[in-house]
């Protein structure tokens, strides 16, 4: 079977920015910002630097090079350059359960945009006037509200937006690299940025809405979003939560974008197309995702208000208060079916390069063809998403927590040290220079071995510190938190998740042992020069 891969350079890096350009750009940023004030950016930009830039740079290295091996998962890929340790292979296995288990969620927040693009369109919300009426369109539409119900009598709609995503996702998985991701990329991404632009340019003429406020003006939001109070950099958590954000708006740390640099020949760029990708994201996030919504809040709401949005959750801003300002000024209908379209073209980019690992596994492992693989894929995903549907937020929080916090912080450690450590620093920058078109800063190499795995030790630290014992105990800033029965059960789900998928890489090892002889690939760096990486056939298969 002929390995798929990307049709053109463009379309990988477009492929791997749509990644990245997800939900967290548009609604979890500036909710942080809102939070924190502008002295988020500060830990927020030390984090891109010294974390998300290096761990893109190694993220697309490994991929490339465990590719050519005929792995696009990190469990292969890992014992590709690790083959003298019997159990690397499994702290691969994060690689791809982490992926899986934030697309269980993800999916069904995403359906929520589709549904808000129509109800915008047709004023389903035009009569939300205030936080609680539009809190309670939400959740009447997730929940259903019976016989006093205002606006949902019940779920349906919303189990119906859903099942359209899902198919949608679906769809775009089953025809492939080329076919699917590349294209649904390929006019996606530009789509999103006209849309963003739209709201951009309109929400830099507000001006001050409220003459009796005028110090509520677009103006005094950027400022409020760039002028730091620096005694607020002694937070800790300020620190945990921009090196999260780092990690979840790059997809670094997911294991995603190895499996899409798999797709890519031996002598693709990986160092320019890493740098171009991160840097199309943060054009999203900061220059479009915090310029429209941070100052389009504070003329609306002021500072005060605004920061009461996002600390109760940051989603708020984009599900709350970006409807109502949004409604309030001429064509506010169209205003706001852009806003949350393209926020369901910045989660579909995503969620589908969620779903590629787990396809990625099944057929390179299991030499299953593509149509059975998504089939499997497809009839699984869909029976864990109920539990997020039915769960409630409960679920979706403990799901968020271990798949999009804790987990890509592990997984970056580890591919860290794989990286500069195991493979070796010298290798490691040979290979990703290998048929690059720029030259990486050589700080970067100290960066990579010594700062960037100590930087993710002190935030596992400040973890440690102030989070560990309330986590494990569900609780939050000291209380309890709600639904510890649903939360439970998905921890005990999750362990047996991650379980089954060790079995699984265990089976597929066990049976490569019984079928082929080991042999010691050599990669583009390696000095001999004298073998390039070749298929899975060529693997060292020790258990």
């Amino acid at each position: 079977m002929a390995r798929e891969r990307w049709g053109s350079r463009l379309g990988v890096i477009l492929a791997v920015a749509g990644s990245a350009v997800g939900l967290g750009n548009f609604l979890r940023f500036p909710g942080l910002v809102a939070e924190y004030g502008g002295a988020f950016m500060i830990p927020y930009l030390i984090s891109l630097v010294f974390l998300g830039l290096p761990l893109m740079w190694i993220e697309w290295t490994i991929g490339r090079y465990g590719g050519g091996f005929g792995h696009s998962t990190a469990p292969g890929m890992f014992h590709t350059i690790w083959q003298k340790n019997r159990f690397i292979k499994y702290f691969g296995v994060i690689g791809i359960f982490g992926p899986l288990v934030i697309l269980i969620y993800y999916t069904y927040i995403e359906s929520w945009l589709l549904g808000y693009s129509v109800f915008a369109l047709t004023g389903k919300y035009a009569a939300c006037d205030s936080f609680k009426s539009i809190s309670g369109f939400l959740g009447e539409y997730l929940n259903g509200g019976g016989q006093s119900s205002v606006y949902f009598s019940s779920m349906l709609p919303a189990y119906g937006f859903f099942l359209i995503t899902f198919v949608l996702n679906m769809l775009v998985i089953y025809f492939g690299i080329k076919g699917g991701i590349e294209r649904a990329c390929m006019w996606a991404l530009p789509v999103l940025f006209i849309l963003a632009i739209v709201l951009l340019v309109r929400v830099f003429t507000l001006g001050a809405p409220d003459p009796a406020k005028p110090e509520n003006n677009v103006l005094n939001g950027l400022a409020y979003m760039w002028n730091p109070k620096w005694e607020t950099l002694a937070n800790p958590r300020m620190w945990m939560a921009a090196a999260g954000q780092v990690f979840f708006t790059l997809s670094v740390g997911m294991g995603v974008i190895l499996t899409y640099s798999s797709y890519l020949q031996k002598e693709d760029d990986v160092a320019l197309a890493g740098l171009t990708s991160a840097s199309a994201n943060e054009v999203a996030e900061v220059v479009l995702g915090g310029s429209i919504v941070i100052p389009a809040a504070f003329a609306f709401f002021g500072m005060s208000q605004q920061g009461t949005y996002s600390v109760e959750s940051p989603f708020n801003l984009g599900f709350f208060a970006m409807p109502l300002l949004l409604d309030k000024l001429p064509m506010g209908n169209v205003l706001g079916f852009c806003w949350f379209f393209l926020l369901f073209l910045a989660g579909i980019t995503s969620s589908i390069s969620l779903a590629q690992p787990v396809v990625a596994f099944l057929e390179d492992e299991f030499n299953l063809t593509k149509k059975e693989a998504v089939i499997i894929f497809a009839i699984v995903i869909f029976i864990l998403c109920q539990a997020v549907i039915f769960g409630g937020d409960a679920v979706i929080d403990e799901l968020d927590f271990w798949a999009a916090n804790f987990l890509i912080v592990i997984f970056g450690l580890i591919e860290i040290i794989m990286f500069a450590w195991i493979y070796g620093m010298d290798k490691a920058w040979t290979e990703l220079h290998h048929g690059s078109d720029i030259t990486i800063p050589r700080i970067y190499r100290l960066v990579i071995k010594y700062i960037s795995p100590l930087f993710l030790l002190v935030v596992l630290g400040m973890w440690l510190c102030f989070k560990w014992w309330d986590t494990i105990n569900f609780r939050k800033d000291g209380q309890l938190v709600g639904g510890i029965d649903s939360r439970l059960i998905v921890r005990i789900m999750l362990l047996l998740m991650f379980a089954i998928l060790c079995l699984l890489v265990w089976a597929v090892w066990r049976r490569r042992g019984r079928q082929l002889q080991p042999d010691q690939p050599a990669g583009l760096a390696d000095a001999a020069g004298q073998s390039q990486p070749g298929n899975a056939a060529q693997q060292e298969t020790g258990q």
